[in-house]
C-alpha cells in the first residue's frame, strides 16, 4: 500500500491524507517516468529544525500560554513537524531586540561574562522545546565577536577579528559553550562564524579562507584542551562561493573540522555541494540558515514561498546536505523583532494586535518532510524525466519504510513511477506537494 499526503493551492489544502495507491503495474501510458531504486543508498540524514534567534523567543514570550502550547506542539511534537535540530546564536544578532555582548565594555579579562539576557527569553524556550524534543540537537553561531576585537571597533559593517584575539575570542565562545551546558543546555555543533564574506549594517565579521582556517585550528584547540566535545562547522555561508572557501580550509586542517554550513541566499547552486561531497566525502553538508525576506521576494505570495522551502530542501538532498536548520522558528506580525528593520517570513508568526497564530504555506512544505523522513534514513537513488516544474527526492527509514516527495510547480502532470521495478501511474496536481509512503 502507498500512503499519500497531499497540499496543493487550489484551495489551499494542506497534508490531505488522499485514497491509498497500490503498485498494479498498470500498462505503461507513455507518461514521463519516476524511477526509484532503494538499493542505492547515499547521506544519512540528521534532521530538521529551526533557529531559537532572540526574535522567535520574544515574540513566543509576548504570546498567551495556550498559543505557546500549539507553538511547540506545532513544531517539537509527533503531531507537529517533529523538529529534532536547532540553531542558537552567541549574543546578538539583526534578529535581536538590541545589539549586546556577555561582557561589559572593553573587558579584556572576561570576568563580567553573563548569559544573564539569554536567560530572559532565548534559554526558557529552548528548555520548553527540550521538554517535547528531549534529543534537541543544536548547532551554536556567532555574528560578530565584540567591538573592542575587531579591526573597525564596531560590531557592524563588517571588520575583522584582530589577530591578536583570536584566542580571546575563542575562549569567550568557550565560556558560551559552558554557560548553558551548566543551564542543562548541550551545544552539540558551533560554527566558526555566520556569513563569513558579508559586511552587513548589522552584526558581522569578515573572515579570508585562510583566517578561518587559522581561526578554527585555534578554536579547535582551545575546545578540545577544555574537554568540550562540540563539532565545528565552517563557512555558513551562501552555496555560491562553498568550493573555494572549503577546499581552502579543509585541504591543510580536516581533522579539526566535522563539516560545512551552508544557506540559500543568492543562489540555488545546490550542485555545489556535491562538490565539496566529492573533495570531501568524510565532512558532513548541513543547511544552517534559510528564510523569505521580505526585502527581496515581498510577502505577498505566501505559496511560491512554500514552493521555495520545498525545491531547495530537494534540490539540496539530491546533493548530499544531511539536514535542514530553518532560520527564525517565530516572528511577530511584522516579521521581526529586527533591530535594523531586516524583516522577513517565518513558517509560524503571532499576531500582537489579534493574538493570533499564523501557519504559513512554508510550515506545512517543511512538514511534508520532516515528518516522514526520520533521523538515520538513508537517501537512496531516484531520477525522473527531466521537467522544469518537477523535483523529486527520496529516503528509506531504518524501519524500512520508502518515503518520496514530488513538488509540481506547473500544471498537472501524468507520471509513472517505478519503485524497485514496481509500476504505478500517477496524476500529480497543479502547484501541489505530495509525500509518498510505501510500507
Amino acid at each position: 500500500m502507498i500512503k499519500v499526503i497531499r497540499s496543493f493551492r487550489r484551495h489551499y489544502t494542506y497534508w490531505s491524507e488522499e485514497k491509498p495507491l497500490e503498485f498494479n503495474n498498470d500498462s505503461y501510458m507513455g507518461n514521463k517516468l519516476i524511477v526509484v531504486n532503494s538499493d542505492k543508498t547515499f547521506q544519512t540524514h540528521l534532521g530538521f529544525g529551526g533557529a531559537f534567534t532572540e526574535a522567535a523567543a520574544v515574540t513566543f514570550a509576548e504570546a498567551p500560554i495556550k498559543i505557546q502550547d500549539e507553538i511547540l506542539k506545532a513544531y517539537f511534537s509527533e503531531q507537529g513537524l517533529k523538529y529534532n535540530l536547532g540553531r542558537t546564536t552567541i549574543h546578538s544578532t539583526d534578529f535581536s531586540e538590541k545589539t549586546r555582548t556577555y561582557i561589559q565594555d572593553d573587558d579584556y579579562t572576561l570576568n563580567s561574562f553573563s548569559v544573564a539576557e539569554d536567560e530572559k527569553f532565548i534559554i526558557p524556550l529552548i528548555r520548553k522545546a527540550k521538554e517535547n524534543a528531549p534529543d534537541l540537537w543544536l548547532l551554536a553561531s556567532p555574528w560578530s565577536p565584540p567591538a573592542f576585537m575587531k579591526t573597525n571597533n564596531e560590531m557592524y559593517y563588517g571588520g575583522k577579528l584582530k589577530k591578536e584575539y583570536y584566542s580571546l575570542w575563542a575562549k569567550y565562545i568557550l565560556k558560551y559553550l559552558k554557560a548553558m551546558e551548566e543551564r542543562g543546555i548541550k551545544i552539540s555543533a558551533l560554527s566558526v562564524q555566520n556569513e563569513p564574506a558579508a559586511a552587513q549594517v548589522w552584526e558581522s565579521c569578515l573572515y579570508s579562507a585562510e583566517e578561518e582556517k587559522e581561526f578554527s585550528k585555534i578554536l579547535y584547540e582551545i575546545l578540545h584542551k577544555a574537554g568540550i566535545d562540540v563539532k565545528i562547522l565552517i563557512w555558513d555561508h551562501n552555496r555560491d562561493l562553498i568550493g573555494e572557501r572549503v577546499h581552502t580550509v579543509l585541504k591543510d586542517i580536516p581533522d579539526y573540522i566535522w563539516g560545512v554550513a551552508y544557506h540559500w541566499y543568492v543562489s540555488e547552486d545546490s550542485e555545489n555541494l556535491s562538490l565539496i561531497h566529492e573533495l570531501y566525502p568524510n565532512h558532513h553538508l548541513l543547511f544552517t540558515e534559510g528564510c523569505v525576506e521580505y526585502s527581496i521576494n515581498g510577502s505577498s505570495d505566501h505559496w511560491k514561498n512554500g514552493e521555495f522551502y520545498g525545491r531547495n530542501i530537494i534540490k539540496d538532498s539530491l546533493n548530499y546536505s544531511e539536514g535542514f536548520i530553518d532560520w527564525n522558528l517565530l516572528l511577530n506580525e511584522e516579521g521581526g523583532p529586527n533591530h535594523v528593520e531586516n524583516y522577513c517570513e517565518s513558517p509560524l508568526m503571532y499576531n500582537r494586535q489579534t493574538k493570533t497564530l499564523t501557519y504559513n504555506p512554508s510550515y506545512y512544505y517543511l512538514g511534508h518532510f520532516s515528518r516522514y523522513i526520520k533521523p538515520n534514513a538513508k537517501r537512496i537513488l531516484i531520477k525522473q524525466t527531466v521537467d522544469p516544474d518537477i523535483f523529486v527526492t527520496a529516503y528509506k527509514n531504518i524501519d524500512g519504510s520508502i518515503i518520496i516527495i514530488i513538488q509540481n510547480e506547473g500544471w498537472i502532470k501524468q507520471y509513472t513511477m517505478i519503485v524497485d521495478g514496481k509500476s504505478i501511474n500517477l496524476s500529480i496536481p497543479d502547484r501541489s506537494i505530495t509525500t509518498y509512503i510505501i510500507e
